[in-house]
């Protein structure tokens, strides 16, 4: 997985959130995660409007805070307006695309941020190291 900076193409929302993120929360030692870091990187592609970071929980606890993740991949898909989606997710490319696509569809409700989620988000918009594009 290659992990670039942000593409210019990705449009910030209010000052401490961008628009859309996607967020894998996942652990280095997990066979399973390290083999969904390529597809999901194809799927940052695939996305360009979003924006994708893995964030290895154990390496990055700092960013991570007082999320609970208790199964691998887990995914944060959020915005400005709030959690769109936080939980396990089979690592298939046809899975996440789905949920993406249907998040997109207009009138999708989502719920207010935590205080954990929205400083996760505020700690990787300052963090661009952790931001996935297409090379």
């Amino acid at each position: 997985m290659h992990i670039f900076p942000t593409p210019q193409s990705a449009s910030p929302g209010p000052p401490d959130l961008p628009v859309h993120w996607v967020v894998c929360l996942c652990a280095d030692w997990c066979g399973l995660c390290r083999d969904y870091g390529e597809l999901f990187a194809q799927m940052a592609a695939r996305y360009p409007g979003s924006r994708f970071a893995w964030l290895d929980i154990e390496d990055h606890a700092e960013v991570v805070g007082d999320i609970e993740v208790e199964t691998f991949p887990t995914l944060l898909i959020a915005d400005a307006n709030g959690t769109r989606f936080l939980g396990p997710l089979t690592p298939h490319a046809q899975t996440l695309s789905r949920l993406l696509d249907s998040l997109a569809q207009p009138g999708q409700p989502a719920t207010p941020h935590l205080p954990s989620t929205r400083a996760l988000l505020r700690a990787l918009q300052a963090a661009p190291q952790h931001w996935i594009t297409a090379s």
